[in-house]
């Protein structure tokens, strides 16, 4: 009896052993692998629904798109949303027209970056950016702005604009931002 309680603690302690140091050294040495960080072990999390977003982009990275990225061109279009949703208000909706009339007009590309409060599991604000990020896209391609011009990506919480946790910090953190690419 004592023999295979000994043999019980020393395999829970190998298998936390592992847990804690081996996942990130197997995710290092044999996980998925980037061009931009060929160490990085963010995955993108699920998707909710049939929406297909362009899961090929870690946090951090921008899409290879010929050319450096500009973020001020709609920096005052981003798109704000409510607690745990990723449905367009109509509040927001006048800002979804003015990227796509400035689209319009010419072949630039857009990358449109997902992201939520620092609320919830990274699994979890992975999917919900990533939705936010596919309404902006849908809305846009109803609008008229070809679907093979923008690309999404979600960051989740890891790139919240307010660092404050609190519901006025929260509010702001919760958003689709656009970046146009290949200038």
């Amino acid at each position: 009896m004592r023999n295979r309680f000994t043999v019980q603690v020393v395999a829970l302690t190998l298998i936390a052993s592992f847990s804690l140091t081996g996942c990130s050294w197997w995710h290092k040495h044999f996980g998925p692998k980037t061009p931009a960080n060929q160490n990085s072990s963010a995955q993108p999390g699920p998707l909710g629904g049939g929406t297909s977003v362009s899961t090929d982009i870690q946090p951090g990275e921008r899409p290879d798109m010929n050319g450096p990225m500009d973020r001020t061109q709609f920096a005052a279009q981003v798109v704000y949303f409510d607690l745990d949703s990723a449905k367009i208000k109509s509040s927001e909706s006048s800002k979804i027209e003015a990227i796509a009339t400035a689209l319009k007009g010419n072949a630039k590309k857009l990358v449109i970056e997902g992201h939520t409060d620092e609320r919830g599991t990274a699994e979890y604000n992975r999917a919900l950016g990533e939705k936010r990020a596919a309404a902006a896209r849908d809305a846009l391609v109803a609008a008229g702005v070809a679907a093979d011009r923008m690309t999404t990506v979600s960051f989740g919480k890891d790139k919240p604009v307010e660092p404050l946790h609190n519901a006025a910090a929260w509010s702001k953190n919760r958003r689709a931002e656009f970046v146009v690419a290949g200038q």
